[in-house]
């Protein structure tokens, strides 16, 4: 199997010293054990592995994401790209260089004291490596636990921006929302005096949008403003009357969930389609539908479209999910990015799960990915990675044009 590639990066600290200037926090791991020791086994828990007897060498990665809840799709997408992508990796064997792969699934329900709780579970049952959510809730409160712990986190596919840079040992296998900001500004092109209002969840990802808008589009010197909906709220009426009075000449949407299309279809009947510019997310399958007569009236951006792109990769994915009959979606390149990620991180660590060998391994990683070459950028771990500008064509969408990684490449932290 080829090897990926990576580029040059400066040499890693010692695993006292976190990356970024940060100490590195150890919890003893009898402590954990300890206090974890009689934690039952979680709702939902499921366990595979590689082909090694017990008792051979092998990694345990406990995959914490949502498959219950308002998240459950997503996460249940994140799931079948994970199982595809470490099929892809390892030639089908579920393991590298005799080392199997334990992987121990987990539902957070989108819950982020469950997502705590469920890593401090499993790092004390001796996980090496956490992969997930897609909940940025559960995302910015595990991210910590990894640099307390000193094990690899890779989140996915939740977008917050707070997960990239967090600290060492947190990585991430899917795009973050400054990526789908910069995507917009890019299909938009250069505005002056314009207003743009965002609309969104009142929730982590929500505040991440309102966020990037204001941090790249308020850069510009376009005025920005918000309206956040409770997430709970059936009833976004009084949300779109509000988006309405702001007299935008531009709404970013940002919304989540299963409330969706009621949103699309508050927002068409209050006359937002038709007195602004709208753009937003190209979301998953499910949701398609609920655009109804609102498609010719969006501009979309797009993390994936699914069977658009055609790499070695996107190709393993579909022929895997034709086997299995699934349908490839919004977050399916993101669990497989994580299992290329998992085994590049086995692969260095080796039996014993070295997490500064793995981050190591990590930090400048550049490999071929479902839509696209990919690049872990050493100095904040976000991920590199194109981007997409959609619409439909007829029932389905299609895409427009590909934005190249690094022009939507969110910014550096100051002073890289």
């Amino acid at each position: 199997m080829q090897q990926p590639s990576r580029t040059s990066r400066t040499s890693r600290p010692e695993r006292s010293t976190g990356a970024f200037g940060r100490t590195s926090r150890l919890v003893a791991a009898t402590a954990v054990a300890a206090a974890l020791a009689t934690a039952c086994s979680s709702p939902g828990e499921s366990s595979s592995r590689g082909s090694a007897e017990d008792g051979d060498a092998s990694v345990k990665v406990a995959l914490i994401t949502s498959t219950s809840g308002p998240l459950a799709s997503y996460g249940e997408q994140y799931i079948q790209g994970f199982e595809a992508g470490l099929d892809h990796a390892t030639d089908g064997t579920g393991e590298v260089d005799g080392i199997a792969i334990d992987v121990v699934r987990s539902d957070d329900a989108g819950e982020p004291d469950n997502g705590v709780s469920l890593a401090r579970q499993r790092i004390g049952e001796d996980a090496k490596i956490i992969v997930g959510t897609a909940s940025s809730g559960v995302a910015v409160q595990v991210a910590p636990l990894a640099e307390q712990n000193e094990v690899l986190y890779i989140s996915g596919p939740a977008a917050t921006d707070a997960v990239t840079g967090a600290n060492a040992y947190t990585f991430r296998s899917g795009r973050q929302t400054y990526q789908d900001v910069v995507t917009a500004k890019e299909i938009l092109g250069d505005g002056e005096d314009q207003k743009v209002v965002v609309l969104a969840q009142d929730n982590a990802f929500g505040q991440a949008n309102v966020a990037a808008v204001e941090g790249v589009l308020g850069a510009q010197g376009l005025e920005v403003a918000s309206v956040l909906a409770p997430p709970s709220a059936t009833d976004l009426t009084p949300s779109a009357a509000r988006v309405k009075a702001e007299d935008p000449d531009m709404v970013f949407v940002a919304w989540a969930g299963d409330t969706a299309q009621s949103m699309w279809t508050t927002l068409d009947q209050q006359g937002v389609l038709d007195s602004a510019t709208v753009v937003t997310g190209l979301d998953m399958r499910a949701s398609y539908p609920v655009f109804g007569q609102a498609r010719g009236k969006i501009t979309l951006l797009a993390h994936y479209v699914p069977g658009a792109t055609d790499t070695p990769e996107a190709q393993a994915m579909e022929a895997y999910f034709d086997d299995k009959g699934w349908e490839t979606d919004l977050f399916s390149p993101d669990g497989f990015n994580a299992a290329q990620m998992v085994v590049e991180a086995v692969r260095a660590g080796g039996a014993d799960g070295d997490t500064a060998a793995m981050v190591e391994a990590l930090e400048g990683f550049t490999f071929s990915g479902v839509k696209g070459e990919n690049t872990v950028r050493a100095e904040d771990h976000a991920l590199i990675q194109p981007m997409f500008q959609a619409e439909f064509d007829g029932d389905l969408p299609s895409v427009v044009q590909t934005l190249d990684a690094q022009t939507v490449a969110p910014a550096l932290p100051e002073g890289d």
